[in-house]
């Protein structure tokens, strides 16, 4: 029997019960129109911003581990069972807390409507919250933005502000004390696979919400009806990372946070892409697993994790079928996968030794933007010969896709400039992107073709190119 009731959740101390009639309310309203926590701000309403900075906990063992995340894009029914911390929870007594008083005296907020954000992601940071350790304090505000473009004082604060020892012992045991919930009205939210392997032969049509980071959008922008929700952030199944020498295996439900030491330790370049897929407030709640099955054609990680050789691992009630990423993407929208099937991993090789990894993502705003472009290649050697070239490209086409004849004018042949072009030149016959706001349909072209001959130019002529 799956059990039902309220929303509970550990917010200054004590329990909260809420209802979730409603499984699309945000957090955001949640907090402004039913608990009266307006310092929580609506910007953008679609995860750009910051400005609804909230920091989430949820239990990991013996511990809270802590995360900041946006509350315009996040759903009421995924707080059950966690700990909440908005800004309003910060002053004790009347007293600032560090972040707010240096914050204060360094006279980091002008309009002021972006400074609760600011002061969420600070003290995220404060306390060592994901995503946050060793990272620097530009980073970690990067998905907050400052209209009056104050950012010297706001990045003086958090430098005011390291990481302190923070006792979170008695909302661990508060966050331990509540049952789990499984369901509710028009919701579901299943503990394990074959739960959710179960329910999507139930409910072949149910949306399945992960990190929220674009079906939220669906939501508040677009104002669609998702109809049945299953929630599967709390499928410990999916969220598991496995790495051994032959490269790693990462759940649906891995946020990119999470994984992001595990592919840098993979190929560099996949932790730098990493880094910049959108704010970490995004990257704390986004999945990669989420990011494949949408299938969107301008997703920073499929054109990378498609020329590794990544297979994506699906799942229909005890049935499982591996497939080459590629394959998975069959037009715009349009993906390989079945009636009450659900993405659970992708596996991605480790690079042989010596192979040459290049993943480059352009975009009009270096940090929190979406790509206009991303290019992936991964070349093996043998000798001065290309024995093996696997060439992607995100934004060229209506899906993430491989340059079959740009592939082909590698193989085999002596890496020279000669070469270089010759590939560059191809590309024109493996793609014809389109036109949008993020770029022109020449600018793609000549910008593709152009990391191409980089590829070649890099290693031997001194070049200086900002990626961005």
């Amino acid at each position: 029997m799956i059990a039902s009731g309220p929303i509970r959740l550990v917010l200054d101390g004590a329990i909260v019960e809420v209802d979730a009639t409603d499984p699309q309310a945000t957090v955001l309203d949640l907090l402004r129109y039913r608990l009266r926590r307006t310092g929580t701000k609506e910007g953008c309403a679609e995860g750009d911003c910051g400005a609804c900075t909230v920091v989430l906990g949820e239990l990991d063992g013996d511990r809270v581990r802590w995360r900041a995340v946006n509350a315009c894009i996040l759903f009421v029914p995924m707080l059950h069972g966690k700990a909440l911390v908005t800004v309003e929870s910060l002053s004790k007594d009347g007293a600032l807390h560090p972040v707010q008083r240096a914050l204060a005296e360094g006279h980091g907020s002008q309009c002021g409507f972006c400074t609760p954000g600011f002061v969420m992601s600070l003290y995220a940071r404060s306390i060592g919250a994901e995503g946050t350790q060793a990272t620097p304090v530009k980073d970690v505000i990067a998905g907050n933005l400052c209209r009056c473009t104050g950012y010297g004082p706001i990045l003086a604060a958090g430098e005011a502000n390291p990481v302190q020892e923070h006792d979170d012992s008695g909302v661990a045991a508060l966050v331990r004390s509540i049952e789990p919930l499984r369901a509710g009205p028009g919701w579901f939210a299943p503990r394990d696979g074959d739960e959710l392997a179960a329910l999507l032969i139930e409910h072949p049509a149910a949306r399945i919400v992960a990190g929220a980071t674009d079906v939220g959008l669906w939501v508040t922008k677009q104002l669609r009806d998702l109809g049945i929700m299953i929630f599967v952030g709390g499928i410990d199944d999916l969220r598991r990372i496995e790495e051994d020498a032959g490269g790693l295996t990462i759940g649906a439900a891995v946020r990119y946070s999470e994984a992001r030491e595990a592919l840098a330790r993979l190929h560099p370049d996949l932790g730098e892409l990493v880094r910049r897929i959108g704010g970490l407030q995004v990257r704390n709640a986004g999945t990669i697993g989420g990011n494949i099955a949408n299938g969107s054609p301008i997703g920073d990680m499929p054109p990378a994790l498609i020329a590794l050789g990544a297979e994506l691992t699906l799942r229909r009630g005890g049935e499982r079928r591996t497939m080459p990423l590629e394959a998975f993407f069959q037009s715009y929208g349009k993906q390989d996968r079945r009636s009450g099937e659900f993405v659970e991993s992708v596996g991605i090789p480790r690079p042989a030794p010596g192979t040459l990894v290049r993943i480059v993502k352009l975009s009009k705003r270096f940090d929190s933007d979406i790509s206009a472009l991303c290019g992936a290649f991964a070349l093996q050697f043998e000798g001065e010969r290309i024995a093996a070239a696997r060439v992607a490209f995100g934004g060229m086409a209506g899906i993430p896709a491989r340059a079959a004849r740009c592939e082909a004018a590698l193989t085999g042949a002596r890496w020279d400039e000669q070469t270089a072009e010759a590939a560059a030149s191809a590309l024109a016959e493996d793609y014809r992107p389109l036109s949008d706001l993020r770029g022109t349909a020449d600018y793609r072209m000549l910008a593709a073709a152009n990391l191409v001959r980089r590829l070649w130019r890099e290693p031997h002529e001194p070049v200086s190119v900002l990626d961005g």
